[in-house]
Formats: structure tokens, C-alpha cells, sequence
């Protein structure tokens, strides 16, 4: 009943047209920038870590740039769930795509590693890439909302997006790339202790899924930084270098290394485009530690990772 509800709301608002409901969406994230206090608090704590060098005034810019790029994200949202979502395709342009015919031509049989972030309109990230033509997946973590969980899939794959469990992901992965697909792997939130390494993310040491890492030496398959940012152009970076030594938990760490160095520069490139309110440090290196969040009481999170 509540994902029929959820599905029809969706649908009603989406008959508006963008000239309303993209405003909407603006106000609605200037609203949650006033409103939402404990995530605004987060936010801030996150951008004095990874700015200490700006004033406060410009933090604060950053963050309510951050809630509006929200907001305008959740219209879009309602866009590509509702009616007309096709429209959406002849919005999206690229820039770098040379980078993945490149790949596909230098590794053929290995597929794409799209190291991907929550930046811009990132919902739309896999959708588009696949409704222009292009084999996507996308491993996702089962959320605990059934509707919202339901609705989310039928979204996405009503765009042609196949969808890799979590918990089964890395077999799953491993046939995907095989058949050289685009595999989407969000690599920017906090890991779970039980599968974290921990790298440098604006100075912090930042718990970070070392997946990815072995998983790219098992498979293969070439590692692009893709991220889709304002307004709606799908950037495309050249092959991260991998680190192969006689020393496989070193190449893991200096990779994953490399994977979220490519993450923070996106960040810094486009700050206000990030999501801000995430815990990203909320796991520390040691039991123990205190938390870097002043009402953070929890020891460790649970959060998405690409393996087990």
C-alpha cells in the first residue's frame, strides 16, 4: 500500500512541468538547509575536516549549495520515476566518453569498474548511461524501507539498469564484467569495520571498502572515475594505474588509496555538489577513538560495500 502510494504521488507531481517542479525541488532544499539541524551539524563537522583554510561563511555556502543540489536532485528524482523519464536521456551529454571506448577496446572480455560517487544528480548516473545504450549495472545495498526499496529498483531498472545484491555481489560482478558491462560502484561512504581499510580522505584517515581493490585484480577489469555533475553531463576520467607488487595487501591499500584520492578531488572540484551529511569518518581506525561527531554515540556503522 505504501509503495502504491509512494508510485502515485511520484507520478502526480511528475505531470508538472520542469518550470515548477524543478523550483519546488530548490525551495525543498533550501527548506531541509534550515531545517534539518542534526545533518546540517554533520555537515559542517565534515567540511571543517576537509576545509580548515575556509571561513565558516564559505562552509556554510558549501553546505547550502550542497541541500539545494539536494533538492534539485529530488526533482529530477521524481522526473525519471514518473512520466516522461525518457526525456531525461536527451538532457545528458558526456564528456571523456573516449575513455570507456578506449577501455572496452584495450581490455575486451573485462568490462568497466565505474568508481562513482554521490555527487551532482547521481541517481541519474546509471539510468542515463543505460537508456543511451549502454549495458549498466549497479551493486546496491538492500535498504530497510520495503516500499522505498521497491520503488527504487522498479526505477531503476525500468531504465535498463541491472541490479547486483549486495550480498551476492561478488560472483554476480565477476559474470557481469565477463560479458563487458559497466558495473557502477559507489566508493565515496563510511565501510563497516568487518570490511574496511583505512585511506587518507582530506586528511582523515577514512574507513573505505578494500572490494573494489581485489576485486579489480581478480577480474581485470580497468577502474574509471565516472561521476555526473550540473547539469547532467556524465564525466568520464582515464584509467586509474594500479599498484601490482609481490605484495598483495600493499597493492590493496595503495589502490584503494588511489580510488578515493580520485573521489576527493571530484569533491574539491565540485564541493557543492557533494553529499556532506554523510558520516564519512564515522568509523574510526581504533576502537575506541573518539568520534569526530559530536552526537555520534554509535562504535561503528553499517554502511554499503561492494563485498564481504
Amino acid at each position: 500500500m505504501i509503495f502504491w502510494m509512494l508510485a502515485g504521488a511520484i507520478h502526480a507531481l511528475s505531470i508538472l512541468p520542469d518550470f515548477i517542479l524543478y523550483p519546488l525541488g530548490i525551495a525543498g532544499g533550501w527548506l531541509g538547509y534550515h531545517l534539518d539541524r542534526r545533518h546540517a551539524r554533520i555537515g559542517m563537522r565534515n567540511l571543517e575536516i576537509a576545509f580548515p583554510e575556509r571561513s565558516e561563511s564559505e562552509r556554510r555556502r558549501i553546505l547550502r549549495e550542497s541541500y539545494v543540489n539536494l533538492g534539485r536532485s529530488g526533482a529530477e528524482y521524481i522526473r525519471l520515476a514518473g512520466f516522461f523519464h525518457l526525456r531525461l536521456k536527451r538532457r545528458v551529454t558526456y564528456a571523456g566518453l573516449e575513455y570507456l571506448h578506449e577501455a572496452q577496446r584495450k581490455h575486451p572480455g573485462k568490462g568497466v569498474l565505474a568508481l562513482a560517487a554521490h555527487i551532482g544528480n547521481f541517481e541519474l548516473l546509471a539510468p542515463a548511461h543505460a537508456m543511451h545504450g549502454y549495458p549498466t549495472s549497479l551493486v546496491h545495498h538492500t535498504q530497510r524501507f520495503a516500499a522505498g526499496e521497491t520503488l527504487l529498483t522498479l526505477v531503476r531498472e525500468r531504465s535498463g539498469v541491472h541490479i547486483i545484491r549486495k550480498h551476492r555481489a561478488a560472483r554476480e560482478v565477476l559474470r557481469t564484467l565477463r560479458r563487458g558491462e559497466v558495473i557502477g560502484i559507489p566508493f565515496d561512504q563510511n565501510a563497516k569495520r568487518s570490511e574496511a581499510i583505512w585511506v587518507p580522505f582530506f586528511g582523515e584517515l577514512a574507513a573505505t571498502a578494500s572490494g573494489l581493490a581485489r576485486l579489480a585484480v581478480i577480474s581485470g577489469a580497468p577502474v574509471h572515475p565516472v561521476f555526473i555533475v550540473r547539469s547532467h553531463v556524465i564525466e568520464i576520467f582515464s584509467e586509474i594505474e594500479h599498484q601490482r607488487t609481490a605484495d598483495a595487501d600493499a597493492d590493496v591499500l595503495e589502490n584503494t588509496r588511489r580510488y578515493q584520492k580520485a573521489i576527493e578531488d571530484a569533491v574539491r572540484k565540485y564541493p557543492g555538489q557533494w553529499l556532506w551529511t554523510h558520516r564519512r569518518f564515522r568509523t574510526r581506525p581504533a576502537r575506541g577513538m573518539p568520534s569526530l561527531y559530536d552526537d555520534d554515540k554509535a562504535k561503528d556503522v553499517v554502511a554499503p560495500a561492494l563485498t564481504s
